[in-house]
């Protein structure tokens, strides 16, 4: 886990200010000496369209059961 840095007696972990030379950008935090997983933003947006479908398509069979349990009654 990264430490925190102590600035004027208060701890922060903010990323460096945008004018220094350390190459900060929006991204500062997926390097690659981070912990965890390493996967890409696509990967994710992947994962995530594909776990809504898969609900979604839950819902529609379970109205389709319920339907025709209904009819059988």
């Amino acid at each position: 886990m990264r430490c925190c840095r102590v600035i004027g007696g208060a701890a922060t972990s903010a990323p460096p200010s945008a004018g220094s030379d350390s190459g900060s950008n929006m991204l500062w935090f997926y390097t690659d000496d981070a912990l965890g997983l390493k996967i890409s933003p696509t990967v994710v947006l992947i994962m995530t369209l594909s776990f809504i479908a898969f609900v979604a398509a839950l819902h529609v069979f379970g109205k389709i059961y319920r339907a025709k349990a209904r009819a059988g009654l």
